[in-house]
């Protein structure tokens, strides 16, 4: 049975094998939520237990809460257009780059390369979008899925440009108000109320309510690819959205097209934005069916959602805590996610 004691023993089954020094976790059907469960302390073991409205570093399922709903808000209201390239945003964009489009960058497919640090390029983070312009491609855009955070630093900044407002100023008027996030925030003025991440190698302090990603960080925690910081609460909020597809905050045929393989026959399933399931190495499990959507983080984030039936489980934890060699959530979320199906499904008929 999927209730609030089931989600407890997983996560202290979580804890025991290593996966998280802490945790918050939910599992629900639209608006019902089945199960909600909490372990550890935060900021840091033998602080305050996590509670609903403990913050955890979202990592890269920042782009799906902040430019990418910025992105599909748009796409519905006219004001952005997938086709659209870079050069409609950005003067002087180099020959090789020029075809990129909107609908390559939100698909991963634009062939810039995954990461590299920017603060050991730059010393003024103003000048991050010639950077990453000027920086070779890791593939021919359009080729093939390869995530990539540059391309999502890149497309924060296209949002900045359009719009006339910076990345976090927009998520909030455009996303976090209006689905009433009102704990999620970039850049947290609370850090007791963050869990901790990873032990900082330089000073050998714990990273608390700074975000743990090195380019967001130099960018001064506002970037495309990382930065929000969300409670449980709230992060309930946003997967009942987005179970009900887009439940007016976006429109159901936008929804559509976005959770739509664009990569069919490749390695990585990619939509707008969205990890899509249906490939053997994803976070998912191949337990769940191929129309399975959502995102991870680094940090030990992760949200599911299943469109048809409006099942969702949402992970929060701080795995990189105090090191980011701690490996062992990734098998643990896949083992939950097709547990959590295999019961789902064996209890209702949709």
């Amino acid at each position: 049975m999927i209730d609030d004691a089931y989600l407890a023993r997983k996560l202290a089954e979580g804890k025991e094998a290593g996966c998280f020094p802490s945790a918050a976790a939910a599992i629900g059907v639209k608006d019902r939520v089945l199960a909600k469960a909490f372990i550890g302390e935060a900021p840091l073991p033998g602080g305050s237990p996590v509670d609903e409205h403990t913050k955890y570093d979202m990592a890269s399922l920042s782009k799906i809460i902040g430019p990418t709903m910025i992105a599909l808000r748009a796409l519905d209201d006219g004001s952005l257009r997938l086709e659209e390239t870079l050069c409609d945003f950005f003067p002087d964009v180099p020959a090789d780059k020029q075809g990129i489009t909107v609908r390559m960058l939100m698909t991963h497919t634009a062939g810039f390369a995954p990461s590299f640090r920017l603060d050991h390029c730059l010393t003024d983070p103003g000048d991050t979008v010639s950077c990453i312009l000027q920086h070779p491609l890791f593939a021919e855009p359009g080729s093939s899925p390869n995530y990539s955070c540059m391309g999502y630093i890149l497309f924060g900044k296209m949002l900045e440009k359009r719009f006339g407002k910076p990345l976090d100023q927009l998520a909030r008027e455009r996303v976090f108000f209006p689905l009433g996030l009102k704990e999620t925030t970039y850049c947290p003025a609370d850090a007791d109320r963050c869990a901790a991440t990873e032990v900082d190698p330089l000073t050998g302090k714990p990273i608390i309510g700074v975000v743990h990603d090195e380019n967001a960080r130099f960018l001064g925690g506002v970037s495309g690819n990382a930065g929000v910081f969300m409670p449980l609460c709230d992060g309930i909020r946003f997967a009942s959205m987005l179970s009900k597809m887009g439940n007016g905050f976006l429109s159901r045929k936008l929804m559509e097209e976005a959770i739509t393989c664009a990569t069919p026959g490749q390695e990585e399933h990619r939509g707008l934005g969205f990890h899509l399931a249906g490939t053997p190495d994803s976070f998912f499990s191949t337990e769940v069916p191929s129309r399975c959507f959502g995102h991870t983080g680094f940090t030990g984030t992760s949200l599911l959602v299943e469109p048809e039936s409006g099942l969702w489980v949402l992970l929060l934890s701080n795995r990189v805590y105090p090191t980011r060699e701690t490996t062992a959530l990734f098998p643990f979320r896949r083992h939950l996610h097709a547990e959590v199906w295999k019961m789902f499904t064996a209890s209702v008929s949709f």
